[in-house]
């Protein structure tokens, strides 16, 4: 029986890319370097806005402890919040299927909780959601699974009817600490696995269709050829 879906932000629910990436180079430019590119930027991504920073100024060649840079940066990322950043095709439609179906859901990312707020909200998907986490606050970053056991605590859940949808290493270490299911988006932009990785638990989505196809078939204790464990994906 599932109780819960927490869902990863950054690369899961929403393609942001190039919002933080024009957010880094504009901190970059302000403290004297040169723009790199968008894709560095990216691989970067999801593990807290600070360390985010520290990479990319580094990248540049500009001192990774520059005074006020996590500041500088924050302040272009909320004047830019929603420029490019979308909802990856298909993902409100799930999310409803889910929400009308009566799958309790809920946030959890290391983006700062402001930022993770205008996003929600600005894009209209705040509503399907009944707790949000973000990496600035008591309950720390993930792969530390302390905001997770939080919202699972707050659902009134248990991490084994818990599944924790992201994209990355960190969503992936982050279920594993907290003792939740697994589902690893491909479509993601922090998608990158070696077959070390998996152990054989996981679950794979190609879209987000597929989220509730998998959800429904779980709830059958049926199966489905992108529900399929680790190694049979590689």
């Amino acid at each position: 029986m599932l109780e819960l879906i927490v869902f990863d932000l950054d690369g899961t629910l929403v393609d942001s890319r190039k919002d933080i990436a024009n957010a880094a180079n504009a901190t970059i430019e302000s403290f004297g370097g040169k723009p790199i590119p968008d894709e560095d930027i990216v691989g970067m991504v999801g593990e807290g806005s600070a360390l985010l920073v520290r990479r990319a100024l580094r990248a540049a060649g500009v001192a990774s402890d520059a005074h006020g840079a996590l500041e500088t940066f924050l302040r272009f990322y909320e004047r830019g919040l929603l420029n490019h950043t979308r909802p990856y095709p298909g993902m409100e439609n799930a999310l409803a299927q889910l929400h009308n179906a009566g799958v309790a859901m809920a946030v959890l990312t290391n983006k700062p909780q402001r930022a993770t707020d205008g996003v929600l909200d600005g894009l209209g998907l705040r509503g399907f959601f009944r707790d949000v986490i973000g990496g600035d606050t008591a309950f720390g970053r993930k792969p530390d699974p302390a905001g997770l056991l939080e919202l699972i605590g707050r659902a009134g859940a248990r991490p084994e009817t818990t599944l924790l949808v992201g994209d990355s290493r960190v969503d992936l270490q982050t279920a594993r600490r907290g003792g939740t299911r697994i589902c690893l988006a491909r479509y993601g932009f922090g998608f990158a696995f070696g077959e070390e990785d998996f152990d054989g638990s996981e679950i794979f989505i190609e879209s987000p269709a597929d989220l509730v196809a998998t959800v429904i078939q779980q709830e059958k204790g049926g199966r489905r050829t992108n529900m399929r464990k680790g190694e049979e994906n590689q």
